[in-house]
C-alpha cells in the first residue's frame, strides 16, 4: 500500500533537517519526513535531539527526569462495532461473546478488583455504535432502556465513579461536539486515535480502514476539534506502518500539532506500532520495524515540542525501552496489573515493577499518574465538571498533579458542587459607573488557542457583484424581495450587500416600503428588564468580554431569591417580560435553569419569562444526560414561555469556530430552536455581524433562518447585533476588525426586511449598539422595533458599548419620533400589553 515511487530522502537533506532541529529551527513538512529516515549516527543524533527537547519541557513541568504511567484496569464494555478496521482482533461478531455488552455487574466486578489493587483508572475501549450494524445490540440496549451505546457508557461511567472511585477514561470512538459535552461531565479525560490522515487508506478498497465509516480522516479531524471546543482532556496518536507514506504520516503530526495550538486539549500523543495480528485481513504485513517507531517518536517530539506528552506503548516495543525514552517519551500509557490489553492480547503488560527498573536503568523516574495529566488537574476549569473534582482531588497530589500512588479508589457521589452565590453582583448598574476592573480577563494569553492558528482560518468573501447585478437586485427587492434567497439570485443578493451612496439609500427606502406594506407604520417595543443570573463562563468565544473567571474581580453569581426580587421589581416597574441568560457556569447546578422560571412565576405569575440561549439549553441539557426535548420540555412545564435566539453569531461553522471557539455548532443551534418550536415555545432570531465573517455568510445565513421559519413558523422577529469590539478579545488579539462600518449597518437592517419578507415580519434595531442616532436611521430603513427598555444590559457593556444599559419608555418613544413614526408598546409575542 506504500507507494514506493517516491524516492526517499538523501543523506544530505537529512543531514540539513538534523542541523535545523538542532538548532531549534522550525521544520517543514518534507524536513520532517526526511528526518524519518534517519538511521545509524543520524539517528542518535536525531533521538539525542528529541531527548533534549523532552528534557526540557519536565523541567518546565517542575518534574525533572520523571516518567509517567496511570495505573488501570481495562473494561471492553462491548467488542462489537460498525467498523471494519483490517488490522482489528478487538472487535468481533455477535455470536462469538456470551451478550453484546458487558453487563453493570460485570463493568463493576472489574472496577472493584481494580480498585483493591490500587489502580486509579478504569478505561473504557469499545467499538463504535455497534448498534447501527447489528442488531444483537440493539436489541441489549432496547431491552434495558438505553438508546444507544453511549447511554449506557455515560450509566456505567456514573456506577463506576460511585461505586468505585476510579476514574473513567472514555474511548468510544467518533463523538459529535453534543455527545462530547453529555460525556464530559462523568470522565476526567476521553480519546480517540486519529490514526492517520491518509484518506487513501480509508477510501480505497484494499486499505485498512475500507468500509470503515469513523475511520474517515475528515471526521476524525472533525472529533479532535470538537474535544477542544469542549474543553475535554483528550488523547490521540498515530498508528504507523499501516501503509502510509513518510509524508502521510507526518501531515497526521501537523494535524494534531494545529489542533493542540488552537484549543490546548491534547494531554497527550501516542505514537503506537502496528503489530500483525493472525486472522485479520493484514495478518501478511509486515511489523512497523522498532527503529522506524523511535525516529517517529523523535520527529513527534520535535515538532510538538517540550510541554506536550508523547507516548509509546510499553507491550508493543519488544524490550526497546531505552530506545524509546531516548526517542523523547515521556508516558508509558496505562498498565494494568490486572486485566489484559483487549486490543493487543498476545503481547502483555509488563509488570509495574519491571517498567520501573527498565525505565531507571535509562535515567528516569517512573511516577504515577491519573488518567487526567497534571496540567489539566491543577488547572481545573475549565477541563474538569465539577462533579468530578471530588474524585479527582481524592486521589491527586495537589502540589504537582501527579497521583498520590498510595491513594487508594473510594466510591463517591457523582453530585452537584455546594452552590455559591455572590461576587460582583452590582455589576449591572456599576457598569456604567465605575466601569469594568480590566479591559481583558486574567486567562487571555491562553484560554482562547493560539492566536496565529485562529488568523489563519479567516476567511476573505468575494467582490460585491457587477452593476448589473446590483441593479438586478434593486428589481428583485422592489418586486420580489423574497427571492433574493434562492440561489438563482445570490449574485444580485450579494450585490445589495455590497451597495452604497444612492443605491444604498434606493435600497432602504425599497425596505422601508416594504416594511409599511408589512407592519405599518408603528414602531413597537416591549417593557422588559435583563437578567444576566453568572457572568462566569470557561467557553472561551473569542468576541465575548462578558464572560469572567470565577476568580476574576467582575465576576458574579446570583442566587435564585435574587434573580427573583428583579424580577418582581421589574414587575413593579411596569416590566411584562424578564430576559434571562448567563455565562455557561460550570458550577451552577443543572436544576437551577427550571428553578429560576418557577422562582419567577411563583413571585411574578404574570411575568413573561423569555429565558437561555441555545447554548445554554444544550449544554444544561447535556450536563443533565437528557434530551433537548426533554429538557425544554421541563422547562415549559416550570412556566419557560420563549427562549432567545442568541448564541447564533453567524451560523456558518467557517467563521463559527474562529468567532466562538467552544460554542454550539450551527447544526445544533437549528436543532435546539427547531425543537423549541415544535414545543410550542417561540423564538427570537439573530446575527451578530462586523467581526471575522463577509456578505456570503450573511446571505447563508438568513437562508438557514428562513428555512427553520418554513418548517416551523416560530420566530417572533429578527434582530440585527453590530459587533462591539472595543473589549472583545478577538479584536484585541488584531484578528476581528473594529465592527461594522455605518454602510454595512444600514445594509444589514434593509436586507434582513428584504430577504425575510413574508416570513419573518419584525425585524429590530439594538439601541445598545447603534445609539439613539443610529436607531433612528435604521427604523428608516426598515426596522420596526425598538427591542426592550432592558433596565440592566451587562453583555453589550462589558465589550464597551458607550449607549448606556438602559431607556425608559419616553426615551424609547422619542427615537420613534426621531424617525417620523408613532411608537406603540407590545408583549413579548407582539401581542397587546396587560391594562
Amino acid at each position: 500500500m506504500v507507494d514506493r515511487t517516491v524516492p526517499g530522502p538523501t543523506d544530505a537533506s537529512v543531514r540539513r533537517a538534523l542541523h535545523r532541529a538542532a538548532t531549534g529551527r522550525t521544520l517543514d513538512v518534507d524536513e520532517a519526513a526526511a528526518l524519518l529516515a534517519a538511521r545509524g549516527g543520524a539517528l542518535d543524533e536525531l533521538l539525542d535531539v528529541a531527548g533534549a527537547v523532552r528534557d526540557a519541557g519536565l523541567r518546565e513541568a517542575g518534574r525533572p527526569g520523571v516518567v509517567t504511567y496511570s495505573k488501570k484496569v481495562f473494561i471492553p464494555l462491548t467488542r462489537l462495532c460498525r467498523d471494519r478496521c483490517h488490522y482489528c482482533t478487538f472487535a468481533t461478531v455477535p455470536h462469538r461473546l456470551p451478550a453484546a455488552f458487558l453487563d453493570r455487574d460485570e463493568v463493576l466486578a472489574i472496577a472493584r478488583a481494580g480498585a483493591a489493587q490500587g489502580c486509579k483508572e478504569a478505561l473504557f475501549t469499545l467499538g463504535d455504535r455497534p448498534e447501527e450494524r447489528w442488531p444483537a445490540a440493539r436489541r441489549w440496549l432496547d431491552e434495558r432502556g438505553y438508546d444507544s451505546t453511549l447511554d449506557y457508557l455515560r450509566a456505567c461511567a456514573v456506577a463506576v465513579l460511585e461505586e468505585t472511585g476510579l476514574l473513567p477514561h472514555l474511548n468510544p470512538g467518533v463523538l459529535s461536539w453534543s455527545e462530547l459535552q453529555r460525556l464530559k461531565p462523568v470522565a476526567p479525560s476521553m480519546g480517540m486515535m486519529l490514526e492517520t490522515t491518509a484518506t487513501r487508506l480509508w477510501s480505497e478498497p484494499g486499505g485498512p480502514h475500507f468500509g470503515s465509516p469513523d475511520k474517515e480522516p475528515a471526521v476524525r479531524l472533525r472529533v479532535l476539534d470538537d474535544a477542544g471546543r469542549v474543553g475535554v482532556p483528550f488523547t490521540t496518536g498515530i498508528l504507523i506502518g499501516i501503509g502510509e507514506t513518510p509524508a502521510e504520516r507526518v501531515d497526521a503530526i501537523f494535524a494534531i500539532r494545529r489542533a493542540h495550538r488552537e484549543y490546548g486539549h491534547l494531554q497527550e500523543v501516542i505514537v503506537q506500532n502496528f503489530r500483525a495480528k493472525p486472522d485479520t485481513a493484514m495478518r501478511g504485513m509486515p511489523d512497523a520495524e522498532l527503529r522506524d517507531l523511535a525516529a517517529t517518536v523523535a520527529v513527534t517530539r520535535v515538532l510538538l515540542g517540550p510541554k506536550a506528552r508523547i507516548q509509546a506503548p510499553p507491550n508493543l516495543i519488544a524490550g526497546e525501552y531505552d530506545l524509546l525514552l531516548r526517542a523523547g517519551i515521556d508516558d508509558w500509557g496505562g498498565v494494568s496489573p490486572l486485566t489484559p490489553d483487549h486490543v493487543n492480547p498476545e503481547r502483555p503488560w509488563p509488570q509495574i515493577d519491571e517498567l520501573a527498573r527498565h525505565t531507571e536503568k535509562s535515567g528516569f523516574t517512573l511516577r504515577e499518574r491519573l488518567t487526567i495529566y497534571p496540567e489539566y488537574v491543577r488547572a481545573g476549569d475549565p477541563w474538569l465538571d465539577p462533579r468530578l473534582l471530588p474524585h479527582v482531588g481524592a486521589l491527586a497530589d495537589p502540589a504537582t498533579g501527579l497521583a498520590v500512588e498510595d491513594a487508594r479508589p473510594v466510591g463517591r457521589p457523582w453530585q452537584e458542587p455546594d452552590e455559591t452565590y455572590g461576587g460582583r453582583t452590582d455589576l449591572h448598574a456599576t457598569i456604567d459607573t465605575t466601569g469594568r476592573t480590566g479591559d481583558r480577563r486574567g486567562d487571555f494569553d491562553h484560554v482562547y488557542g493560539d492566536w496565529s492558528e485562529v488568523a489563519g482560518k479567516v476567511t476573505a468573501g468575494g467582490g460585491g457583484g457587477t452593476d448589473d447585478d446590483l441593479r438586478a437586485g434593486l428589481r428583485l427587492a422592489a418586486d420580489d424581495p423574497a427571492a433574493l434567497l434562492e440561489p438563482r439570485h445570490a449574485d444580485a443578493a450579494l450585490a445589495l450587500f455590497g451597495a452604497d451612496g444612492p443605491a444604498l439609500d434606493e435600497l432602504c427606502r425599497l425596505a422601508d416600503d416594504v416594511r409599511r406594506a408589512a407592519v405599518g407604520d408603528d414602531v413597537t417595543y416591549v417593557v422588559n428588564r435583563n437578567i444576566n443570573f453568572s457572568n462566569v463562563c470557561y467557553v472561551g468565544c473569542r468576541f465575548c468580554a462578558f464572560a469572567q473567571r470565577e476568580r476574576d474581580a467582575d465576576a458574579y453569581r446570583l442566587s435564585v431569591e435574587q434573580v427573583a426580587d428583579r424580577a418582581e421589581e421589574a414587575w413593579a416597574a411596569g416590566a411584562s417580560e424578564v430576559c434571562l441568560q448567563g455565562g455557561i457556569d460550570p458550577k451552577l447546578p443543572v436544576t437551577v435553569y427550571a428553578d429560576l422560571v418557577r422562582a419567577i412565576k411563583a413571585r411574578v405569575p404574570g411575568m413573561h419569562v423569555h429565558a437561555f440561549s441555545p447554548m445554554e439549553i444544550v449544554t444544561a441539557a447535556a450536563k443533565a444526560g437528557v434530551s433537548v426535548r426533554e429538557w425544554l420540555t421541563g422547562l415549559r412545564e416550570a412556566g419557560l414561555d420563549t427562549i432567545p435566539g442568541t448564541a447564533a453569531e453567524i451560523l456558518d461553522d467557517d467563521v463559527r469556530w474562529v468567532l466562538t471557539k467552544g460554542k454550539l455548532p450551527a447544526a445544533a443551534w437549528v436543532d435546539v430552536v427547531g425543537t423549541a418550536h415544535e414545543l410550542g415555545i417561540r423564538s427570537s432570531s439573530t446575527m451578530m455581524y462586523g467581526h471575522v465573517d463577509h456578505p456570503g455568510q450573511w446571505l447563508a445565513h438568513f437562508r438557514v433562518l428562513a428555512g427553520l421559519q418554513d418548517r416551523t413558523g416560530g420566530f417572533t422577529e429578527f434582530v440585527a447585533l453590530p459587533f462591539v469590539h472595543t473589549n472583545a478579545p478577538i479584536y484585541l488579539a488584531g484578528i476581528a476588525r473594529p465592527g461594522p462600518t455605518w454602510r454595512e449597518n444600514r445594509v444589514v437592517h434593509a436586507m434582513a426586511r428584504l430577504l425575510l419578507h413574508g416570513r419573518i415580519d419584525n425585524i429590530q434595531c439594538s439601541w445598545v449598539k447603534l445609539g439613539d442616532e443610529g436607531t433612528a436611521v435604521m427604523l428608516r430603513g426598515g426596522c420596526n422595533d425598538l427591542g426592550g427598555t432592558l433596565m440592566e444590559e451587562t453583555i453589550s457593556r462589558m465589550a464597551g458599548s458607550g449607549n448606556g444599559s438602559a431607556r425608559t419608555e419616553e426615551q424609547l418613544i422619542a427615537m420613534a419620533a426621531a424617525a417620523g413614526r408613532p411608537a406603540r408598546r407590545r408583549t413579548t409575542a407582539y401581542g397587546s400589553p396587560r391594562p
